[in-house]
């Protein structure tokens, strides 16, 4: 008697391009950062914003929750990284950013930075604007994912040793702009909060349902206060439009070490930001 064997169903990536080995380390919930050296020669344009974060990291979570094709947003651009990434990966990148300059090293860093051909088979495009505003322009159910690292409110207003000895000595910008459309250049903590928490409420429009947000912040202190930013802005995001999906910790390795506080009192170095991952609800 012959016996019926079954056939198995062929398991549907719907999510990524990767293979079952490869999606495994994504979901670890400690990243530790990559760069290429303040040395390297693609490294010298990032190195003009006060606040960059490298287009390898950024390019692990567009791997992780895109597919090859899809369209992907950056509201906060800075100097291009998420853009970058996306042209490298086989991505279209939108990009928005306030400040004019910026926007200019963009465009010249994907030029420099980023190989013709690469260029060519996606669409990256850089938009100059306040996002709040911007986001508007697009349709509904526009991106296939949402990356971002937002400002850190005015917490760039601070020189310490580090803006010292690492941005003004060098003669690079220490804060964002001066631009009142800017908004980490909100005086008021709980202000900026809303503001930002509402403007990614606003993104839910414009993501396709089910798809994902990544916010990437940092926790940071404001004299002798310790402001857990990365909590609040979680607790502030609509959970009638977004879940919170889980936290992963990004390691900065080679960030330099200051003597903060010594040799009075507690004052951490901050080698960790929190990569938010939310999934827009359907």
């Amino acid at each position: 008697m012959k016996t019926k064997v079954k056939n198995k169903r062929k398991v549907v990536n719907k999510l990524n391009d990767l293979t079952a080995k490869e999606w495994i380390p994504e979901t670890v919930s400690v990243f530790v950062q990559k760069g290429l050296g303040r040395g390297h020669k693609d490294a010298q344009i990032e190195r003009e914003h006060p606040a960059p974060f490298s287009f390898q990291d950024v390019g692990r979570l567009i791997s992780f929750f895109t597919k090859r094709g899809s369209i992907v947003l950056d509201p906060f651009c800075g100097v291009a990284s998420t853009l970058k990434a996306c042209a490298v990966l086989g991505r279209n990148g939108y990009g928005i950013e306030l400040v004019t300059k910026y926007l200019e090293l963009s465009r010249k860093r994907l030029n420099n930075e980023v190989p013709e051909e690469l260029l060519k088979q996606t669409t990256q495009k850089l938009i100059l604007g306040d996002s709040r505003k911007v986001i508007s322009r697009f349709h509904d159910d526009f991106f296939d994912f949402i990356v971002t690292s937002p400002p850190y409110w005015n917490i760039l207003h601070k020189i310490d040793h580090k803006a010292k000895q690492e941005r003004v000595n060098n003669g690079l910008d220490i804060k964002y702009s001066n631009n009142k459309r800017d908004i980490g250049n909100i005086q008021s903590y709980e202000d900026f909060l809303n503001e930002l928490s509402g403007f990614f409420n606003n993104c839910s429009r414009i993501l396709k349902p089910e798809k994902y947000m990544c916010i990437i912040v940092s926790d940071f202190r404001n004299k002798a206060d310790y402001y857990m930013f990365h909590g609040d802005l979680a607790n502030k995001i609509s959970t009638d439009l977004f879940t919170l999906k889980g936290i992963t910790i990004l390691f900065q390795k080679f960030k330099r070490i200051f003597p903060y506080g010594y040799p009075y009192s507690y004052v951490p170095n901050i080698h960790h930001q929190y990569i938010l991952i939310f999934q827009r609800n359907k």
